[in-house]
């Protein structure tokens, strides 16, 4: 009894620290990180990586739906460090999203406690440092959100559930490569590719005859579209980033930079063991790694050639990208149908169009959004905004639509107010495949195709059974539109996954604005919010 009672006390003060209230209806799970540099051998050459509590890729977060998630970190780094929750939509507290817009980075030798819920979330997520190209080095992990028990889920409990974080990996240093940008130069080709940290058949997933188990995949790397393809085996998808959805069989699947997929693997082959490969795609030299899957009862190593899969073919992608669909009759976090939510029945009140860019600006390589190269502020932005700091960011200072003029320098913020329900259509005249993230929510995908978007585009609009996510691609000289209910108030990043075009201006922030203080709306500012730029000094409640 008195062990209960201090567990109750315990997590009655971690409330009030953070959100001033008590709410003790969702559970909590605790987990302290340390952050630090170690040695690495991802391509079998020594690197300073960043480790979380000693490993690499860092521990794997489970949580269920509505889960308060009690993150401690310990920055043992030389440098600031942040990390962000790649789809983890952090309802009405955009306070822990991690990002340097809305938080600032956590000193050397400091801590910050993250506060976050999975409010309303199932699915496969990951994490990732989201500050001076760290993400580069590692400190990147799995997040598994299961669904509550009561809650049905579209296919029988698998025999196991493995993370795949996979992605391109550069050997030369974080810091190298930062510098690289800054000077105004592009990075290399990337060195490999790894698979959950490890190269060429560095990782093994031991699996049963005859049972079946489910692969969550995300593509954690910096600038590179991947396909992912087990040797023999068919991938069922069952969900993709909070999403169940029609359980298509594939070959093989792309993952483009920062997206998450789950597929369910029969182990129904002849006992040995298979390549697990993944490949680049879109570039003009195909990288390919490997993984291994092992049958328990295997004595046969891997044989023959490992599975080839597509290289350039965008067609074949764009299909294979189209014919992923939600599953109407399944629940998602709650009980009701997902296709309950009938968004094609819903006008859209605006359309913003975006279109990415690679100008030079004063002699230097940079990337831009409609023409706007975004610059880190000295002050996070969602502080700028809650203490009315005067000069920190334009609100209003980036286009809703393509300007056609000189690309230039701002630090933009884009207004939009709450439960706006809008179009955005996502605009590429470059060569290379793009991929754009939204912080904060969760959008539906109605439509993508080559050429020139115009308004008669709507008409191919999947208005029906599109899926639902965060991250999506667009293809070369192509388009992708659309849905999003701004249902979450707060400062968002809107970005490239593509880590060097982010860091160098393809980003910005939309505001999602309401004038009602109600804590229904958002919560406050934590108590333990670090304050940094020119809101340090500052209180984070009213004397």
């Amino acid at each position: 009894m008195r062990d209960c009672k201090v567990l109750c006390f315990a997590i009655a003060l971690v409330l009030l620290c953070f959100h001033g209230g008590v709410n003790g209806e969702d559970p909590y799970r605790f987990f302290t990180w340390k952050v630090t540099y170690g040695d690495i051998y991802p391509l079998g050459v020594k690197q300073q990586g960043i480790l979380i509590n000693g490993q690499f890729p860092g521990p794997q977060i489970d949580a269920v739906t509505n889960d308060n998630l009690i993150i401690s970190v310990f920055n043992g780094l030389r440098e600031p460090f942040l990390i962000s929750w790649n789809g983890i939509q952090q309802r009405r507290n955009s306070w822990q999203d991690g990002v340097y817009g809305t938080n600032c980075p956590i000193p050397p030798g400091r801590n910050f406690t993250y506060a976050l819920q999975v409010k309303d979330q199932i699915g496969s997520y990951f994490y990732f440092p989201s500050f001076l190209f760290h993400k580069a080095a590692g400190g990147f992990g799995g997040i598994r959100i299961w669904s509550r028990p009561r809650i049905p889920v579209p296919f029988p409990p698998p025999a196991g559930d493995f993370t795949v974080l996979a992605g391109d990996w550069f050997k030369t240093n974080h810091y190298i490569l930062r510098r690289l940008l800054e000077i105004g130069r592009n990075l290399p080709f990337p060195d490999g590719l790894l698979i959950n940290g490890r190269g060429w058949n560095g990782y093994t997933f031991t699996v049963d005859p005859g049972k079946t188990y489910r692969f969550r995949i995300s593509n954690v790397g910096l600038t590179t579209s991947i396909n992912f393809r087990i040797q023999g085996h068919s991938l069922k998808l069952v969900e993709v980033e909070g999403s169940h959805t029609l359980q298509n069989t594939y070959s093989s699947l792309d993952i483009h930079l920062g997206q998450s997929y789950s597929v369910l693997v029969t182990a129904d082959q002849p006992a040995k063991d298979y390549y697990i490969a993944v490949s680049s795609r879109f570039t003009t030299r195909v990288l390919t790694t490997t993984a291994i899957l092992h049958y328990s009862n295997s004595q046969t190593g891997v044989s023959g050639p490992v599975p080839g899969g597509p290289t350039n073919q965008v067609a074949w992608s764009l299909d294979q990208a189209r014919s992923i669909r939600w599953n109407l009759t399944a629940s998602g976090p709650r009980p009701n149908p997902q296709g309950s939510y009938h968004y094609g029945m819903i006008k859209p009140s605006r359309t913003i169009m975006l279109a990415n860019s690679a100008p030079y600006i004063n002699g230097k390589q940079r990337y831009a959004v409609n023409g706007v190269s975004f610059v880190p502020p000295d002050t996070p932005l969602k502080l700028a905004d809650y203490f009315k700091i005067p000069g920190v960011f334009n609100l209003g200072g980036i286009p809703s639509s393509p300007s056609g003029g000189n690309a230039y320098l701002q630090t933009a913020v884009m207004q939009a107010n709450f439960r706006e329900f809008v179009e955005i259509v996502f605009q590429n005249w470059e060569n290379e495949v793009q991929s754009w993230h939204i912080d904060g929510h969760a959008f539906f995908v109605v439509g993508m195709d080559g050429g020139q978007w115009t308004p008669a585009s709507r008409t191919r609009y999947n208005l029906r059974d599109t899926v639902a996510r965060c991250t999506v691609q667009v293809y070369p000289r192509a388009w992708t539109a659309i849905y999003i209910a701004l249902d979450n108030v707060g400062m968002w990043n809107i970005r490239s996954e593509n880590w060097a075009r982010q860091y160098l201006g393809q980003q910005f922030y939309l505001k999602v604005y309401t004038a009602s203080n109600s804590w229904r709306d958002e919560y406050p500012i934590p108590r333990n919010a670090l304050l940094c730029g020119r809101a340090r000094g500052r209180h984070t409640r009213p004397l």
